[in-house]
């Protein structure tokens, strides 16, 4: 126990130390702009005494004088503005006491036993992340304490919604442990106005980059800007030192609490981790895309780490926890703060609405193989074929005509690379998509004809994209967009024109066979859509597609069609 309270004074006397350092920078910068006006204020008095006089003084006095004011002035003007720079606050999810009175009693009673103040308020983000958030700022609009026994000066606890259902209680409160410790530290008065004045400076180096800026208050913004810049480098190595002291005397206060469950808590961390950017990259944003959203999408990690405990070796025994209780069970609505969490998780990962609407709405685990997956793949076929149809391809040879399969693999595989010519849909001045490397062979065209049909959609898609309301900014509740562009996590580069033709293609493969071999749309936790052949999920189509995307050979999709039964010459329904 020594051991323990020695640690954490030497963490907190380091993270003190530090944020001295850091207030000694701003004294400096203070002191370096009194310089001017010292040294006029001693010729000012010498002037008046007598003591310095002649032609030369009375030249330099006024010089020295008129240097100060503008200097003083300057400082006044970019003091003013660092101290009303509103600092950036985390997209999160609320939680009033009310919708959580348990987890905001399973945090206060963290808090009394590590004796430190309680948070003021939790809030959740969609990501696998805690941290504790100062949002006392004046900018932030009013406070709202929602007990009476924390802190108006106490920062928000945020807790990454994913922990919540499939982390237990008991490991909830182990992993949350050393985050509550945190607000130990951020009570001194010293490291508290070490943080102000460090979130005031990355406040004010970002004025310049807000649109709307006309030409003065641009020119003035961004003197200010880098202004703040040169003082953020000052303090740099003095800030991460600080925050490095405040985490490690946090650590040490916490080990009193649930240590040994810590350990076994953080390896479900990483696994949390694991399943949610699956998640995320391969359920959710497909439907992304289409203009839907699942909305139970902290459900559905769930189900994904335990499809990946069921698969990987290294991953049993995990799901054998799921008899106990989970820590969704302390909120009072898990399916209403669930659904809120999903829809940020859209607008911070994809730049989505912030409301629904008739292009922006909701999706079910249960109807998602249906309203997202075939869809999905319908819309994909039918730009396939109008970029087929404005480039001038003849229906398959022999065939009865229409959007068939057998049309698209004769066009790729015969490398007939037409030079696609602008079709009605649109115009063609879109962003170029990034090309992968090697992409003469045959489908360049075709390839280059569905990237441009999908910027355009996309940049159509961006243009109607609401922004945040006045409203919203202007009430009781932090801004939490800020003025950065959405989306603001993007979770995967843009798409090159081979892998969109590839998506196209398997998406016409997948049509085929529902149509034609009463294959159905499905969906794994995974992977994310799915073609089910007999109830079975086929995987092993990918590798036939880019034998023809890649190389123009047809023949390993032609044998893994007449295997699974699917009529390449048959027309399909598009959407």
């Amino acid at each position: 126990m020594s051991g323990t309270v020695v640690g954490e004074e030497a963490g907190a006397l380091a993270a003190r130390s530090r944020a001295l350092a850091v207030l000694r920078v701003r004294s400096r910068a203070l002191a370096l702009v009194l310089l001017p006006a010292a040294v006029a204020v001693v010729l000012l008095v010498g002037g008046f005494t007598g003591r310095i006089g002649g032609g030369t003084w009375d030249v330099a006095r006024w010089v020295v004088t008129s240097a100060a004011v503008v200097v003083l002035l300057a400082a006044a003007a970019v003091a003013a503005v660092i101290a009303r720079a509103r600092p950036a606050v985390s997209p999160t999810v609320p939680l009033a006491p009310a919708a959580a009175p348990d987890l905001y009693r399973l945090v206060e009673d963290l808090a009394d036993r590590m004796d430190v103040p309680a948070p003021s308020a939790i809030a959740l983000t969609p990501d696998c992340d805690s941290w504790l958030e100062d949002r006392t700022h004046r900018a932030h609009g009013p406070r709202r304490s929602p007990r009476a026994t924390t802190g108006d000066g106490a920062p928000v606890l945020v807790i990454g919604s994913p922990f919540l259902w499939w982390m237990r209680v008991a490991e909830l409160r182990a992993v949350l442990a050393p985050v509550v410790a945190g607000t130990g530290p951020s009570a001194h008065p010293d490291i508290a106005a070490a943080r102000r004045f460090l979130r005031g400076l990355d406040a004010a180096a970002g004025l310049a980059a807000r649109p709307g800026l006309g030409p003065v208050q641009g020119l003035g913004c961004a003197a200010v800007g880098r202004v703040a810049r040169v003082l953020l480098r000052s303090c740099r190595g003095h800030a991460a030192e600080m925050e490095r002291g405040v985490a490690a005397a946090a650590s040490e206060r916490a080990q009193a609490v649930d240590y040994g469950l810590r350990i076994v808590a953080q390896e479900q961390v990483g696994l949390a981790y694991a399943g949610w950017d699956r998640l995320l990259t391969r359920v959710a944003l497909p439907a992304w895309r289409m203009g839907r959203w699942p909305s139970r999408l902290d459900a559905g990690v769930v189900s994904a780490l335990t499809e990946l405990s069921r698969r990987d070796r290294l991953a049993e025994g995990f799901a054998s926890r799921l008899g106990e209780r989970p820590a969704c069970d302390l909120l009072e609505e898990p399916g209403a703060v669930d659904e809120a969490a999903s829809l940020l998780a859209a607008r911070l990962f994809h730049g989505g609405p912030a409301e629904i609407g008739p292009d922006w709405s909701p999706v079910d685990w249960q109807q998602y193989p249906e309203e997202v997956v075939d869809r999905k793949w319908r819309t994909e076929a039918a730009r396939l074929h109008r970029v087929l149809d404005a480039m001038g391809v003849r229906p398959s040879a022999g065939g009865p005509g229409g959007p068939t399969l057998a049309r698209v693999m004769e066009h790729i595989a015969g490398g007939a690379g037409a030079v696609p010519r602008p079709s009605a849909a649109g115009p063609t001045d879109v962003p170029p998509v990034p090309e992968a490397p090697g992409t003469d062979g045959p489908g360049a065209a075709l390839a280059a004809g569905i990237s441009a049909d999908v910027a355009r959609e996309e940049a159509a898609r961006e243009r109607s994209a609401t922004p945040p309301r006045a409203a919203d900014c202007a009430g009781e509740e932090p801004d939490l967009w800020g003025t950065d562009p959405l989306p603001l996590v993007p979770l995967q580069p843009p798409r090159t024109a081979r892998e969109l033709l590839a998506d196209h293609v398997t998406a016409m493969v997948c049509c085929a066979a529902v149509d034609t071999a009463g294959a159905t749309p499905g969906m794994d936790w995974l992977d994310g859509p799915a073609l089910l052949i007999n109830g079975e999920r086929r995987a092993d189509l990918g590798a036939r597609v880019l034998s023809l995307v890649e190389d123009g050979d047809p023949e390993p999709l032609r044998a893994w069609l007449a295997s699974a039964g699917v009529r390449a010459e048959k027309p399909i329904r598009l959407v």
